[in-house]
């Protein structure tokens, strides 16, 4: 397995790191990891506390050829830009002649412009659900990993004809043994929420042709307490409102659990997009 969903595999840690003991009080733990920076989607700081088991389609490197043999693309709600920047290391030297991506945090945005400038990215600040700011059939492959909520219409508008969409999607129930240890048991209508078919038949409606489907449910592990309070503040949807102080009681229960138990273990789901716009592309 490994870190948390990082676009590529973490650099090893320094032989000091190594040698440093981890922390095992609780204090220290959860203040560790409640002040730890949240931005992007770089899961590095995971290493060594929390693991999750990778799709075997390898969606960052299939992005990067998809990349390879495209002309214009579009990365939506591309987080810190990490896997769009490890995408376009895989692609090069081949790259499309124009790039785009959107981000609707603005802390992700700004560190995303940053990361990705120099690789002649423009990205744009777009609230999640608001339109795409580009003109009809601008793109011939968009793509995106983990959207909040895929804007069928949207994604098939700015599409040419002929043109892709390729994306991972976080699939129904994803993490739910740590959300409902939270929450408690969730209604049915949202441990289905997410549902693959649902959104196969909401991007059919909006025109679009799916070329491929693939789910998968992985495990997840989470080895100390820290990792769950970095995890939560980071992933916000998972347990909307989720702090320390209002979930301490549970939390210092937990960290008992695995302290005695090992890790609490848990199961996200994804799910890949292949998807088409029906037409012959245009010559250009």
């Amino acid at each position: 397995m490994a870190p948390m969903t990082a676009p590529a595999p973490a650099p090893a840690r320094p032989a000091t790191d190594q040698a440093r003991p981890a922390p095992t009080d609780f204090h220290t733990l959860v203040t560790e990891a409640a002040t730890a920076p949240t931005d992007g989607w770089d899961f590095s700081w995971f290493e060594g506390r929390a693991t999750e088991e990778r799709p075997s389609w390898g969606y960052a490197r299939s992005a990067g050829d998809r990349l390879a043999r495209a002309e214009a693309a579009l990365d939506v709600q591309t987080g810190g830009g990490e896997v769009l920047d490890f995408a376009l290391g895989v692609a090069a030297p081949a790259r499309p002649a124009l790039i785009a991506a959107t981000e609707g945090r603005r802390p992700n945005a700004a560190r995303a412009t940053a990361l990705l400038r120099p690789r002649g990215v423009v990205v744009t600040e777009v609230p999640d659900g608001a339109p795409l700011p580009y003109a009809d059939g601008t793109f011939d492959l968009v793509l995106s990993r983990h959207p909040v909520s895929p804007d069928w219409a949207e994604i098939a508008r700015v599409l040419r004809p002929g043109g892709t969409y390729f994306a991972q999607h976080v699939g129904p129930a994803s993490a739910f043994e740590l959300v409902e240890y939270f929450l408690g048991p969730q209604p049915e209508e949202v441990r289905t929420g997410r549902d693959p078919g649902r959104e196969r038949a909401g991007a059919e409606a909006a025109g679009l042709e799916i070329a491929g489907l693939r789910a998968e449910r992985l495990r997840m592990e989470f080895h100390d307490i820290g990792a769950v309070v970095h995890f939560l503040r980071k992933v916000v949807w998972m347990v909307p409102g989720f702090t320390v102080e209002a979930y301490e009681p549970r939390l210092r229960a937990l960290h008992e659990r695995i302290t005695e138990e090992g890790p609490f273990v848990a199961h996200s789901t994804r799910h890949l997009f292949d998807a088409r716009k029906p037409g012959e592309p245009a010559r250009r």
